[in-house]
């Protein structure tokens, strides 16, 4: 076995392929040249104050309390100083182009969508025997035991039996539509009787409805998923060339 290895820029494309990422790096390299480009349309630009802004959030964002850190977090990542200004620079024209296309239409989004941003509080349980799931069921019922102590026993992940199968705050959205028509046509707090799904049996303790409400948070969600589904669809639309004859392999024109 030898001391050193020498990995060249070949070998990591190389590996790359192999690794099936390559499709996923093309979309992000493709998506990045649309942002940077509508932006550019748009007469959308950054000032230097916002980039040593959002310089200090992704130093916050990695633990990175000091230059000696942030020096080392860049060598790690074998990242050069402008790197990290390219990488502050994207996160800005990302965000900006998307509050640009998007923030004026979040409310009619909203109020289309309404429902889907409801929210629940609740408490699961999943097992896979469904005598079990109903002798729970009825045992909870008549106070014979708790669901928590339900939650206690049969729950195997272990943080989620520490908190007893607490799911915190569920959107509408998220949840699979048998279990959503169950939680929302109750009034907690109250057991739902097992619910049956592809991933088991589902025994759920709804605490409270969370009616939606478009505060600050919900906004930028929004924003998100917007720009994300406009910018889905427009990297689906670019015909690109994909160059990689340094490799010795192939150099071929893409239709997404």
């Amino acid at each position: 076995m030898t001391d050193s290895i020498l990995i060249t820029s070949q070998d990591i494309l190389h590996q790359l392929k192999l690794s099936c990422k390559l499709p996923e790096i093309i979309e992000q390299i493709t998506a990045d040249h649309i942002v940077k480009a509508v932006a550019l349309e748009n007469g959308i630009k950054v000032e230097t104050e916002e980039l040593q802004q959002a310089a200090d959030k992704i130093r916050l964002a990695n633990n990175l309390d000091s230059a000696s850190e942030t020096w080392q977090w860049l060598e790690k990542n074998y990242l050069s100083l402008d790197d990290f200004e390219k990488i502050t620079y994207s996160s800005l024209i990302f965000g900006k182009l998307a509050a640009h296309l998007f923030e004026n239409k979040v409310e009619e989004y909203f109020f289309a969508h309404q429902l889907d941003y409801a929210g629940v509080i609740m408490y699961e349980v999943i097992l896979e025997d469904e005598d079990l799931a109903l002798e729970l069921y009825y045992a909870i019922k008549e106070g014979e035991v708790s669901f928590y102590e339900v939650a206690h026993q049969y729950i195997e992940n272990v943080e989620l039996r520490r908190a007893c199968g607490y799911r915190g705050l569920v959107r509408r959205r998220d949840l699979l539509p048998e279990i959503s028509a169950a939680i929302f046509a109750v009034q907690p707090p109250q057991l739902i009787k097992p619910i049956f799904t592809s991933r088991g049996i589902h025994l759920i303790l709804v605490e409270e409805i969370i009616q939606p409400e478009l505060n600050a948070q919900l906004r930028q969600q929004i924003v998100a998923y917007l720009f994300a589904e406009w910018l889905k669809k427009q990297t689906q639309q670019v015909t690109y060339q994909l160059q990689l004859d340094s490799v010795g392999s192939f150099i071929s024109e893409a239709s997404r």
